[in-house]
């Protein structure tokens, strides 16, 4: 369904890159953990973290003990910060990606779906321009799907004409 709530964005943006090579099932059954330990995705908390609250994330077992995906949740709560205070809201710089409208690409089957779209491609390099972490086209295009930024269910499925009525 389209999001467009920041903080419930950002915390899509941030479990995105910590799917990056592991299954969605993985970093579901964590994000409680997840969301107890980055203290409740809060961006100002996270953005002043630090190597040493690397240091404890790296301990958590309930993680993605990946050193690297957690030095970027705090380059990606800067980089948000930023975001907000330059566009107004994440929601409005993320949309920005779509003309603002929800991507329909009426899908028949599993086959014609994409990995990555231009849109997404796009986000992708103006992320990392700005210097977000994990966000590469093919994670950006998991995020626009998860936050309905595309509608990329099959036709036959009752979510499509959800998405599509929205």
């Amino acid at each position: 369904m389209p999001l467009y709530d920041d903080s419930k964005l950002f915390e899509f943006v941030i479990l995105d890159g910590f799917q990056a090579g592991l299954s969605w099932k993985i970093i579901l059954n964590k994000r409680e953990n997840f969301r107890e330990a980055l203290f409740g995705f809060d961006a100002t908390q996270l953005a002043n973290a630090g190597p040493e609250q690397v240091n404890i994330w790296m301990q958590n077992m309930g993680l993605v003990r990946n050193r690297s995906k957690l030095e970027g949740v705090i380059k990606n709560a800067r980089a948000y910060l930023a975001v907000q205070a330059e566009f107004g809201s994440f929601s409005k710089y993320l949309w920005s990606f779509t003309n603002g409208t929800v991507i329909d690409h009426a899908y028949t089957s599993h086959t014609g779906v994409a990995n990555v779209i231009p849109e997404a491609t796009a986000m992708s390099k103006d992320m990392k321009k700005r210097g977000f972490a994990f966000c590469g086209p093919t994670i950006c295009y998991a995020f626009m799907q998860a936050a309905g930024l595309v509608n990329d269910h099959l036709v036959t499925c009752h979510r499509y004409q959800i998405v599509k009525a929205h």
